[in-house]
């Protein structure tokens, strides 16, 4: 799979979330996948800065609101993926937005 490298070359996790906007929401029943260059089926959740839920596997089915990363072996953590329990949400794009590019926002409740 691909995996960016960091400015100082370090290999990288990243934390892809579906359905793919930001800030999650847990009514989205989000998903989401561990992917980068570590070991397959060795990734480590983290839930609020704990070990979360089952490791070992590359996706997880959120079930309550919180801060996610991972990480696999020979890579740092993923950035954090925030999923909120709010009754109403403003989300964008999860894909990285420049100036001047048009945006679909979404509200949801």
């Amino acid at each position: 799979g691909w995996c960016p490298l960091s400015p100082t070359g370090a290999q990288t996790t990243q934390l892809l979330l579906e359905p793919p906007w930001r800030p999650a929401a847990l009514w989205d029943r989000v998903t989401l996948t561990c992917q980068g260059s570590g070991t397959a089926g060795s990734t480590t959740w983290y839930k609020d800065g704990q070990r979360w839920g089952q490791q070992g596997r590359d996706h997880l089915s959120v079930t309550r609101s919180g801060t996610y990363t991972c990480d696999r072996p020979g890579t740092r953590r993923s950035p954090p993926v925030t999923v909120l329990d709010d009754p109403l949400v403003l989300q964008v794009p999860e894909r990285a937005l420049l100036e001047g590019d048009t945006v679909t926002l979404r509200c949801r409740g």
